[in-house]
């Protein structure tokens, strides 16, 4: 038999680390392996940045489209491992109106270049070496990559942690570019 001390100390700390496992939506949906529903999405985030190879990058200049959000870092063994993923399905979306970014955080430039060129990503990158993009979308800076998936209409649909391969991503993609915004 548990002393009845021991049990309320067991309940009280059950309770209180149920509530630090609390999910977003979107982040549930992604663990069923499903975009969330259209109702229960919340506008994204500004992403505005300058982009590893010049310029800006303005999340409000792609209203309209579906855009896929990638954070990343050269030193992420996962990063490594889906970045020709991500490509082949940039790639093989881009004509329905899907557009790529990257977020290149906690990095260096040198070796942010180096991975982009190695991998062949031709879609932009921002570069973010504080992490603070990151921060506005919810991503801890320990969970990357991360992906997160964007409506036509500018709302989070999913937000996929870990790595994700095209097997994975490509169909969540072209389902979400098939909806009417």
């Amino acid at each position: 038999m548990v002393p009845a001390g021991l049990a309320a100390a067991a309940l009280v700390l059950a309770a209180a680390l149920a509530g630090c496992t609390s999910a977003s939506p979107a982040a549930t949906a992604a663990a069923a392996g499903r975009l969330l529903a259209a109702a229960d999405r919340t506008d994204a985030p500004d992403l505005r940045g300058d982009r590893l190879d010049g310029g800006p990058f303005d999340l409000a200049d792609h209203k309209g489209d579906v855009v896929i959000v990638n954070f990343w870092a050269s030193w992420c063994s996962p990063c490594w491992a889906e970045a020709d993923d991500l490509e082949r399905t940039y790639q093989s979306t881009k004509d329905r109106g899907v557009v790529f970014v990257g977020v290149d955080t906690r990095d260096q430039r040198d070796e942010a270049t180096a991975f982009v060129r190695k991998h062949a990503v031709s879609y932009p990158t921002i570069f973010d070496p504080p992490g603070e993009v990151a921060l506005g979308f919810d991503v801890p800076l320990n969970a990357i990559p991360s992906t997160v998936l964007i409506d036509r209409a500018g709302r989070v649909a999913m937000v996929i942690s870990g790595a994700v391969l095209s097997d994975t991503l490509e169909p969540l993609v072209t389902k979400l570019a098939a909806e009417s915004p």
